[in-house]
């Protein structure tokens, strides 16, 4: 008899990461959703300091709605020279609607005469359960600042991202390539490795989640002492 699949969410609207993520457990069983797949629910604040607490916060809230274990992941960029800048706020360095051209010129700016150019790309993944237990997956990936945009592959920050062991930044470099070294990729590879004990843990946490006993409050005003007839 086929193993029983375990329902699963992926927290993110990116089809590019449910794609990925699918590929990567397809011989698991495990039934992956995403965002996409749901009505719609609140979004998470992620007011976090640090990325395995953005990763958790997102993790952790999408589980407890839905009531399913869910998997999340933060990243960004972290820039030596900058104290570790633009870090949780990679995505909106250069303001909330910043696009990827805008972050990375507003990141060049910064870097004008800084001579360490040292960098990393960081990735936090975490796997969390309704109550609130989780897994987490770290990954780093570290590399130099290059003074201009090389490349039209990737996103983000990836045309200045210049990675020494490939020779090229990230938007040099085909996707397979830059996700065999990538920090995500390692991230998920992390947890890919050993996602048999991933599973067994879900199992065993899920388990553990007790149905809440009813709550008659809002019937104690009702008298059922003779049954009434609805007009």
């Amino acid at each position: 008899m086929a193993e029983k699949k375990m329902l699963v969410v992926l927290a993110s609207h990116n089809k590019g990461k449910i794609a990925e993520m699918r590929e990567l457990l397809k011989d698991f069983p495990v039934d992956l959703k995403s965002l996409h797949d749901f009505g719609s629910i609140p979004d998470v604040v992620e007011d976090g300091s640090t990325f395995d607490d953005n990763s958790y916060k997102k993790a952790a809230f999408t589980a407890k709605v839905l009531g399913i274990p869910a998997i999340s992941d933060d990243s960004g960029l972290v820039v030596e020279a900058l104290e570790g800048a633009p870090g949780i706020f990679s995505a909106r360095y250069a303001g909330e609607k910043a696009s990827d051209q805008d972050n990375i010129q507003k990141l060049l700016d910064e870097m004008k005469g800084k001579e360490n150019r040292k960098a990393a790309f960081e990735c936090v993944i975490s796997v969390a359960v309704p109550s609130g237990p989780a897994l987490t997956y770290e990954g780093r990936c570290e590399g130099e600042i290059t003074k201009e945009p090389h490349g039209d592959s990737g996103f983000g920050y990836d045309p200045v991202f210049y990675y020494p062991e490939l020779g090229k930044t990230f938007a040099e470099s085909d996707p397979e390539e830059k996700n065999r070294v990538s920090h995500r990729g390692r991230a998920l590879a992390e947890m890919a490795g050993e996602f048999d004990k991933v599973l067994t843990w879900l199992r065993q946490r899920m388990a553990e989640i007790k149905p809440p006993k009813p709550d008659h409050s809002e019937f104690e005003h009702n008298d059922w002492s003779e049954p009434k007839m609805v007009q």
